[in-house]
Parts: structure tokens; sequence; C-alpha cells
């Protein structure tokens, strides 16, 4: 009997990790047809600190979609679903965190909202364990408006919102209210997503030139979206109005409350490693 338990015990043993069922996280962009994604939208700094909050901190994904299209589209949600079986079947992850910016969130929400458009979503839905969005654009922004009229935005804002993409077109307010009350859950009076969809929102843009937190991802985006915070609400992250953000799912976080020294987070630096905003999440991962 004990040779026996001594041989079962060796088996188990002997299973590759491989074989076991893991945690993973998901670095999903926002707007912009990425091919480098973790230099080019998140940076290393960034996404390094973050994957430490997992076990096994090589269970990570780093997404490069083409996310100028409409989220349905096969070059954005099919992009999607494909890159991330692709991660499950390869580590065999059983809880997959995604961890999403700005357009990126709406992607992710037509996938959890869609399971049956495409035989990819469902491995993905099934898997997911939870969702953070970091400033989602959820209700759309009026810049996304006035880049599609043509105004002044559509070049002080190429940098953030490209020139009239179908993503851009598709985070106008309205259409963003259309899709939201027809295509996509988790917004009020709608289905849940049916998994968690955790917000973190960006309230404010500091760009003081005296003032060393205005340089945190670039002082140059910060000057550029505290000229476009003039055309929304006073509470808003120079690209997308808190209430646009805070629409779908539930607020994990105000930026001031939880980031170092109470700063607020622009739509640029809630995509990076400002104001400790990537411990903040290994932290909850």
């Amino acid at each position: 009997m004990k040779i026996k338990k001594a041989l079962m015990l060796l088996g188990l043993l002997a299973v590759s990790p491989a074989t076991l069922a893991a945690t993973g996280v998901a670095f999903i962009h926002g707007t912009g047809h990425q091919t480098n994604a973790l230099a080019d939208y998140w940076t290393p700094e960034f996404v390094n600190s973050v994957r430490q909050g997992i076990p096994v901190p090589n269970n990570y994904t780093v997404i490069n979609c083409d996310f100028d299209q409409y989220m349905w589209e096969e070059s954005a949600a099919g992009c999607l679903a494909t890159q991330l079986n692709s991660f499950i079947q390869t580590k065999n992850i059983d809880d997959l965190i995604l961890l999403t910016h700005s357009n990126g969130g709406n992607v992710v929400r037509w996938i959890l909202s869609n399971p049956t458009w495409d035989s990819r979503y469902p491995a993905v839905i099934n898997a997911t364990s939870k969702v953070i969005a970091l400033a989602p654009s959820s209700a759309g922004t009026p810049l996304a408006d006035a880049v599609n009229q043509g105004n002044v935005f559509e070049t002080s804002l190429g940098w953030l919102l490209g020139y009239g993409s179908n993503a851009v077109k598709q985070q106008q307010v309205g259409w963003m209210a259309n899709y939201n009350n027809t295509m996509l859950y988790g917004t009020a009076g709608r289905p849940s997503l049916g998994k968690p969809f955790e917000v973190v929102v960006g309230s404010d843009v500091d760009s003081a030139i005296w003032d060393s937190d205005s340089y945190c991802a670039g002082y140059q985006y910060q000057v550029a979206l505290e000229t476009t915070q003039n055309w929304l609400d006073s509470c808003s992250d120079g690209f997308l109005n808190c209430s646009s953000q805070k629409a779908a799912g539930t607020v994990w976080f105000i930026d001031k409350q939880k980031t170092r020294g109470q700063e607020p987070l622009s739509h640029q630096q809630s995509r990076r490693a400002c104001f400790n905003l990537d411990t903040l999440i290994r932290n909850h991962i």
C-alpha cells in the first residue's frame, strides 16, 4: 500500500507545469493600429511592473491589433479573440485578467456581450475572470464628434485619435449611446457583462511647467490634453468625461482616491507607470 501511494505521489509530481491551469494577464491597447504596443503604447516599465502581480509573471501577453476599425471587425475583435485564444491555449490559462485602456474596453465589451457572434469568443469569455478598464470610452467622447466634423481637433488630437478612422466614428457620443442600448452590455438598464468590469477613472489634467508630475508620460501630451479639456466637463482626463468612463461596469477608483500624492491621471498617464498606478494594479490582481 505504501509503495502504491508513493508511486501515485511521484506521478502527481511528474505532471508537466504546462498541463496545470494558470492565471494570466493580457494588456489590451486602445484606438490605433498597433504592431508593438509594448514599446509604443504601454512601455516595458508599466507592463513589467504590473505582471509581477500574478503567480507566474511570464504568463502575460501584449495585444497588437487594428483598433482603428469598428469593434466587431475581424481586425479588431477577431484579432483580439485570436491572440487571446492562442495565449490561453499556449499557457493553459483558466484565470484570465484583461487589462484594457480607452477604446480597448469597448472591443472587450463587444466580445463579452456577443458570445455567439464568433466561435472564438466563448473560450475567451470562459477563461476571463475580470476586466480592469483604465479610462474606458464606454459612452464615447465629444472629441470624436469634433474630429468627424473636421474642426480643429482633427489636427490637434491626431496623435490620440487618428484621422477619421471607423473607431473614432464609433466613439461619437450618439453612436456609443446607440451601441450601448442595442449591442453592448454593462451600462445602466442593460444586462450584466457576466464578468466584473472594474473601472479606473481619470479626472483631471495637470500641465504646469514647474510641476514635475506634469512630465510623466510626456509633457507635450499633457499640454494637448489640457487644451482639449476646455471642451469637456470639469471632471475629465482631457479625452473622456468622467461620466463616459463610469458608464459601464463598476468604478474601482477615481484617480485621486488612490494615486500617489492624490495626483490626477490624464488619458495618456492612465496607461503608464505614473503616480503608482502600476503598483495599484499589480497589488489588485
